[in-house]
């Protein structure tokens, strides 16, 4: 169910892995419709591919948005692969990502409107500095 509040939010994530796969890990940015920061984070996953990460940021960025009383969330990513599938375009073959996109559909129904969009690198500087600072042990 969606929160009854307003709140819009832009959701920043990006998944990082060395090696891939290898030590992998997630940086999240949300920021409100005025562009205020409201959250920040990122967290080492173990071992696990770039695609993998890419999902995981994605899932702690709308559940940090659900945390925030969310009720309409724009999701930027970097990973074309991963807004291709989430937007139906592509299908969902890798077997260690079904669960990850099912949980991210999921997560789709308890907000009013989720749209996802693509976005360049450099405009996901943030949350990528945060999946490296995340890898790199510095706590976020």
């Amino acid at each position: 169910m969606a929160p009854e509040n307003g709140l819009s939010v832009v959701a920043y994530a990006d998944g990082a892995s060395r090696g891939n796969p290898g030590p992998s890990s997630y940086g999240v940015v949300v920021y409100g419709e005025d562009g205020v920061e409201l959250h920040t984070g990122g967290r080492t996953l173990g071992r696990g591919t770039n695609n993998q990460a890419e999902y995981q940021g994605a899932i702690a960025a709308l559940e940090a948005a659900l945390g925030l009383g969310a009720a309409s969330v724009t999701l930027r990513l970097d990973s074309q692969l991963v807004v291709r599938q989430l937007t139906g375009r592509y299908r969902v073959r890798n077997p260690k990502l079904i669960p990850l996109h099912k949980r991210l559909l999921d997560l789709r129904t308890r907000f009013r409107r989720l749209t996802i969009e693509h976005v360049p690198r450099e405009e996901n500087k943030v949350a990528d500095r945060l999946a490296n600072e995340a890898l790199d042990g510095r706590s976020t």
